[in-house]
């Protein structure tokens, strides 16, 4: 325990594990740290639990040989000859769900999850589609999405998600918010977020007190929040800001345990921290929006550099998911131009008259 400060939040442990390797921490809780490559991103913590007759793992890493290595390597070195029971994953996304297909069939293992993240993850990981929708490519042209990124779009295979994950299995033991799960000496309430992933399960156990947080609270990166073709009109930033306040009546001295960066203590000020980043988001955009700008006018605004040619759909996303936001608040309003490509600008309320 190294005590370490940064930012209002404590990093208590002196080191991460390695890949293949499981470092025991708590009570039947073991820590597990996989390599990923994505954007910003080069690892995604997982977690395992111990029970009297087997382990639980808590989210998989994505499909890849390597992962899969270093899985085999676990149960051989660190799992006693006891089975793997269950795979817990926290929301769809393929770091997180995807290897749970895969250990399905090597172990037997039942698939824990949310309905919403089974239906996304089973739904994406047999899509056979080949190329970008129609509708997408028209949703891409509405945000001014710029053409050349556009023309990239038609010539890949949209469904990035079926090459990075194993089928998600045909069955699965759903678990809902407020939902108690007993590892052994253990019990962990489901406390369910939303806005990052449609229905995203963390897990809060008082006796450890311990939140594994998956991607909902994340100590030095803000999860991705974005708006895409299948749901142009949601709000999911609201949902999301919404949905932390659930996390505050957590103690503040719980134990974070996120997917990405190190445990640390510190809960509650960075539910504030999050909350205070998109407030001021927010707060910038509508004020750019004094005059009409179509959502490419705005990633200035946001991001305040010029995105890199893999982060366009990103950041596209991200600043909708904003202005969606806004627009439900009642601050910004949107129309099409001529061209049918939205234009935004801030709502502008008139002073009332003070009379003679």
């Amino acid at each position: 325990m190294t005590g370490e400060t940064r930012n209002g939040l404590t990093y208590p442990f002196e080191r991460v594990p390695e890949p293949g390797e499981a470092l025991h921490f708590a009570p039947g809780v073991y820590w597990v740290r996989m390599p990923l490559q994505l954007t910003g991103l080069n690892h995604i913590n997982l977690w395992l639990l111990a029970d009297n007759t087997g382990w639980t793992i808590v989210d998989t890493g994505m499909a890849s040989a390597e992962i899969q290595g270093h899985w085999k390597s676990i149960f051989a070195t660190y799992c006693g000859g006891k089975p793997l029971k269950r795979v817990m994953c926290t929301h769809f996304h393929p770091d997180h769900m995807g290897l749970a297909g895969w250990l399905r069939d090597e172990t037997g293992c039942h698939l824990l999850a949310s309905r919403l993240e089974w239906l996304y993850g089973r739904m994406f990981s047999l899509d056979p589609a080949t190329e970008t929708a129609t509708s997408a490519l028209e949703h891409y042209r509405k945000i001014d999405m710029p053409a050349a990124h556009i023309a990239h779009l038609q010539r890949v295979r949209d469904n990035d998600y079926a090459q990075c994950v194993t089928t998600v299995p045909e069955q699965y033991i759903r678990i809902r918010d407020g939902d108690v799960l007993n590892f052994g000496d253990y019990d962990w309430v489901v406390i369910v977020g939303t806005g990052h992933a449609p229905e995203h399960a963390c897990l809060y156990c008082e006796k450890l007190n311990m939140l594994i947080a998956g991607d909902q609270i994340l100590p030095r990166i803000t999860p991705h929040i974005g708006v895409y073709p299948d749901e142009a009109e949601a709000n999911p930033l609201q949902d999301y800001m919404d949905s932390l306040e659930r996390f505050r009546r957590l103690p503040a001295d719980v134990l974070v345990l996120p997917a990405h960066n190190e445990p640390f203590f510190g809960l509650h000020a960075r539910l504030d921290a999050l909350i205070d980043h998109h407030d001021e988001r927010l707060n910038l955009l509508e004020a750019a929006l004094a005059e009409p700008k179509r959502v490419s006018e705005t990633i200035d605004v946001m991001f305040r550099r010029t995105l890199k040619d893999h982060e366009i759909d990103l950041g596209f996303a991200e600043a909708l998911a904003h202005l969606n936001c806004l627009i439900e608040q009642g601050r910004v309003s949107r129309e099409a131009d001529a061209a049918g490509v939205w234009r935004y600008r801030r709502v502008t309320t008139a002073m009332p008259s003070l009379g003679a």
